[in-house]
């Protein structure tokens, strides 16, 4: 099958995931929900092998890479959530205190920030609305990089998420957090008054887990654990970094993004921190990630691997 250098660094970072998450769910002992996470796996892998089969036949180059691209996206954020999982119970102390320290210093209280938004309704809901876009922004941004012929500007994204994720979780294993929610209650009428994509309960299962472990896996109820930095803001920044430059495809998606800002304290239950941490995060891999797509695009015009045996 033939892959771009950025696919195969993106599918060799799947196989050698998916290697490691079964390995450490024998070894520990965990249950799991095959039924499921064979379903999800199955979409993965469909819409990967229409992609290639595009592409072999040659009817629809664009289209060829959008599916493949659609395809590795999906498969990765399988086997990265389930990874993420493989460390717990957390063996480091959590860096919670040290963030709230810093929340105080820039005067930033989370029960504070939610009670404010459920005194105005709307906003709380429209922040709802918008911390569920992020994965869906992704996926629009691959499908239009990949049918608009961008196809340097699509790998360039799809290393750079694979990097983030990566970079993120391994960050996560030596200073876990649990995030704000965790630490805090919420007066009932808040909780009424405006919908909460994560809450104190949400929290407290987090805890939970970091202190005994996970014993049954579902992608039904995969729980965000990173908090620190933020990946919902990494993923913002992707969004913004990367869209192609239609004006008013940018007008949206800028919007909508930096309403994500707000989204993800309120609806993420972080800390103020996390938010530059994500985007500090994203300055640095993005960068990063530049260079190693240089690097795999070089060894790949020069001839080097350029075909995965069948």
């Amino acid at each position: 099958m033939q892959l771009f250098a950025a696919e195969r660094f993106v599918l060799r970072t799947v196989i050698i995931l998916f290697v490691v998450d079964a390995a450490l769910i024998a070894i520990k002992g965990i249950q799991l929900d095959y039924v499921g996470y064979f379903l999800c796996g199955m979409a993965g892998v469909g819409v990967f092998a229409l992609g290639l089969f595009y592409r072999n036949s040659g009817r629809d180059l664009p289209i060829a890479a959008a599916l493949i691209s659609s395809g590795l996206f999906i498969l990765f954020s399988l086997v990265g959530a389930v990874f993420n999982y493989m460390f717990l119970p957390v063996a480091f102390p959590v860096i919670d205190p040290v963030l709230f320290r810093l929340d105080r210093a820039l005067g930033y209280s989370w029960p504070d920030m939610v009670t404010w938004a459920a005194t105005y309704p709307w906003i709380g809901k429209m922040l709802f609305v918008v911390y569920t876009t992020s994965l869906p922004q992704l996926l629009l941004i691959i499908i239009m990089l990949g049918f608009t012929g961008k196809d340097r500007m699509l790998h360039h994204f799809i290393v750079t998420g694979v990097m983030g994720a990566m970079a993120s979780i391994i960050f996560w294993i030596f200073f876990p957090t649990y995030g704000a929610k965790a630490y805090h209650e919420l007066p009932e009428w808040v909780t009424q008054a405006i919908p909460l994509m994560v809450d104190p309960a949400y929290g407290r299962e987090l805890m939970r887990l970091g202190q005994d472990g996970v014993t049954y896996l579902s992608p039904k109820n995969v729980l965000g654990l990173i908090g620190f930095p933020s990946f919902h803001i990494f993923m913002a920044a992707m969004s913004v970094w990367f869209v192609p430059r239609h004006w008013l495809v940018i007008s949206v998606i800028l919007t909508l993004n930096l309403l994500m800002l707000p989204a993800v304290l309120v609806q993420g239950g972080h800390h103020l921190s996390d938010v530059f941490g994500g985007l500090i995060a994203f300055a640095v891999v993005c960068a990063a990630s530049g260079r190693l797509l240089d690097w795999l695009s070089a060894r790949e015009s020069m001839g080097v691997a350029v075909t995965v045996p069948a």
